[in-house]
């Protein structure tokens, strides 16, 4: 015996008693359907309260009352008997729309379900399920509506429960997320989507669904089945659903493609910071005369907005201005200048280390590069492209392991030759490069390229300007009586050319020494050749046994015959054996003396005019220079700054000087690095000699 057959009482338990459980106010109750039982007879035994509202009739004014009497009028009655009859003899379903009279006499078109019944005895009675045509022509209408603009809309949109399960998905929705309807139903969004982002879907739904406030407008972007190699941008709401009666019917979804306006914006902002970051390498890349400066700040300025390591090759035989054998189906060698890398990585350490010198074949890409003068782009690297960008097979296997996936070179460009390439790797940034990138790649490598070119010919000019003037400074001689000698010579910086500093020590007669410093006024290789000049014809000067202000008046001459150069200069001969120094100077800065036991002291010289001037006298000053005393000459370059008055920076040179005694060697760079910051801009020149007993 079934459940349905026993006597015994059924209680409903917690989930059916939820399932068959309903509100007032649902479709039906909004279609005000109502329910009518008209015996054989034609009498009515049954009536809903609803009929009250479709007929006009209390229920104490319908019961056992004919039907057709009662609700229809007379014109009407002989059709209406006839399906009747039928219903109840055939046992035939009849559904249409009949007109019926009302109990205030109008008239109401009726749309009617007749239904045949029969009860445990036989008898049999005909049900009428009525509702007003109008109203379920309405709810057909908004059905109907709702239904197209639902399926034809093209935008996407589901309903799901209060357990977050799909009851239905439109087809823009289908389209939209790749996945077919049916596979939605039934299943809640993690269950069918991939995207990292859907918990927080799911979190905003259940808020929703609780405190009934819609979420309106929500961005999300992402991928799906239907499209998993490209973003996605989506406007999305939600809003939970609610039967007439409160009813928690589930919540609803709205999606919205907003793929290409998020991609307009997108560019737009990526179009900003391609400009910020073209704007940021004018001011950053050059700002120094030095290759490899100029190199670094290039590879700075390219992380990470455009990649996540960026490398700087120059080719070694342009740093060494050599020329290239013209071939272009055999290896280069490269130097590498700088790295820079946006995050830590393998990357970087698989990289040629910076100072390097590493040759590459014909087949790889960064010789490839620089042979054609093209850029290499490879949006997406394979396992046969890692072998022609790293150094080695192992290195090509850290960059696999590190995730690198796209790779891009540019030749840097200048005045039509190729001096080397920038090469760009991205490992963590998840997009290719493209040819936008490639676009504004070019335009960092034009502008680096320049400023590498300007700085290595600089370079080159610098340096044979310094070997120049370092051909032309002294070696002093190995023994010179009663005196005992130490020189330094500082260049200026890279930024600034080599200017003309000298000084010089002369062996002269009697076991005397000429004590020489000079400044010639310029820089480069010029000035470097106008002190040449000028130390040749000191050292001629000198062995006539001039007196020192002689010599200088001789210099002057010589200096006016030099076109456009003026030059400052201090000239002592020393005499051990009578321990005088006799001194004359040209526009110099005093020498400092340095006696045991006593605070050092400027020497009190008249300055004179520097040589060039022409006309004007020079005065010999003798002074006394015993055994232990030092004598302290420099240029200008040793205390001169922009900041600070030359009082304060001659004070400070002798503070430098005051306390226990160095060696003169340990001196000299004492000075320097008391007294010179490594960005000024002049090159020093330093003589110190300390008498001593013959």
């Amino acid at each position: 015996m079934s459940a349905l057959d026993s006597e015994a009482s059924w209680e409903p338990g917690p989930e059916t008693s939820r399932s068959w459980s309903s509100s007032a106010g649902g479709l039906l109750d909004l279609l005000g359907v109502s329910a009518v039982v008209v015996d054989g007879r034609g009498r009515i035994v049954f009536w809903s309260p609803q009929a009250s509202d479709v007929f006009g009739y209390s229920s104490e004014e319908a019961l056992g009352r004919y039907a057709a009497r009662l609700l229809l009028h007379e014109e009407h009655r002989g059709l209406a008997m006839k399906l009747f009859a039928k219903v109840l003899s055939t046992g035939e379903n009849w559904a249409g729309a009949f007109p019926v009279k009302r109990k205030d006499g109008s008239t109401r078109l009726v749309e009617f379900r007749n239904v045949r019944l029969e009860n445990d005895r036989g008898e049999v009675y005909a049900l009428g399920i009525a509702a007003d045509q109008a109203v379920l022509e309405r709810a057909e209408t908004r059905l109907a509506l709702s239904e197209q603009l639902v399926s034809q809309t093209p935008v996407g949109i589901a309903l799901l429960d209060t357990d977050l399960r799909y009851l239905l998905v439109n087809p823009a929705l289908e389209r939209i997320n790749g996945v077919p309807a049916a596979d939605h139903l039934g299943r809640q969004p993690h269950e069918v989507h991939r995207s990292s982002e859907i918990g927080v879907v799911e979190a905003m739904m259940r808020e929703v669904l609780l405190t009934g406030m819609p979420m309106v407008d929500q961005y999300i972007v992402g991928r799906t089945d239907g499209d998993p190699d490209h973003d996605h941008a989506w406007s999305v709401s939600y809003y939970r659903l609610e039967g007439p009666g409160g009813r928690v019917i589930g919540v609803a979804n709205s999606v919205i493609d907003v793929t290409e306006r998020h991609r307009v914006a997108a560019e737009a902002d990526r179009a900003r910071r391609r400009l910020t970051l073209i704007a940021d390498a004018s001011a950053r890349v050059g700002t120094t005369l030095g290759v490899e400066q100029t190199a670094r700040e290039l590879a700075h300025t390219a992380v990470p907005e455009l990649a996540d390591v960026a490398a700087v090759d120059v080719l070694d035989s342009v740093l060494s201005f050599r020329r290239s054998n013209g071939h272009r189906d055999g290896p280069e060698l490269f130097r590498a200048l700088a790295v820079a890398t946006a995050h830590p990585s393998e990357v970087a350490a698989a990289a040629d280390p910076v100072g390097d010198v590493a040759s590459y074949g014909a087949d790889r890409l960064i010789t490839q590069c620089v042979h054609t003068g093209r850029p290499v782009l490879v949006p997406r690297t394979g396992p046969n492209d890692l072998p022609r960008i790293a150094r080695d097979q192992e290195a090509a296997t850290a960059l696999a392991r590190a995730g690198v996936h796209s790779y891009l070179a540019v030749p840097l460009i200048a005045h039509n030759e190729i001096l080397g390439a920038l090469d760009l790797i991205r490992a963590q940034n998840p997009l290719p490069f493209d040819e936008d990138d490639l676009v504004l790649a070019r335009e960092l490598a034009a502008r680096a390229a320049i400023a590498i070119d300007n700085a290595r010919w600089y370079q080159s000019v610098r340096n044979s300007a310094e070997s120049l003037q370092r051909s032309l400074l002294p070696s002093h001689p190995s023994r010179l009586p009663g005196l005992e000698v130490a020189s330094l010579y500082q260049p200026a910086q890279a930024s600034s050319e080599v200017g003309g500093d000298w000084y010089d020590v002369v062996p002269l007669s009697g076991d005397r020494a000429a004590l020489v410093v000079g400044d010639v006024m310029g820089n480069g290789i010029d000035a470097a050749a106008t002190m040449g000049r000028l130390r040749t014809a000191t050292c001629a000067y000198a062995d006539l046994d001039l007196e020192p202000d002689e010599v200088l008046r001789h210099l002057d001459r010589l200096t006016c015959g030099l076109e456009h150069y003026i030059a400052t200069c201090l000239y002592a001969v020393y005499d051990p054996h009578r321990h005088t120094c006799r001194i004359a100077n040209a526009g110099h800065l005093p020498p400092v003396l340095v006696r045991p036991g006593r605070r050092p002291e400027l020497l009190s010289l008249r300055a004179g005019a520097p040589l060039g001037v022409g006309g004007v006298p020079f005065e010999t000053v003798t002074i006394g220079l015993n055994p232990a005393d030092r004598l302290v000459l420099y240029t200008d370059g040793l205390v001169e700054t922009r900041d600070h008055a030359i009082d304060e920076r001659l004070d400070a040179l002798v503070d430098a000087l005051d306390g226990q005694p160095q060696s003169l060697e340990d001196t000299c760079r004492n000075l320097l690095r008391s007294l010179r910051h490594p960005d000024d801009h002049d090159d020093v020149a330093v003589l110190i000699t300390e008498a001593h007993s013959v």
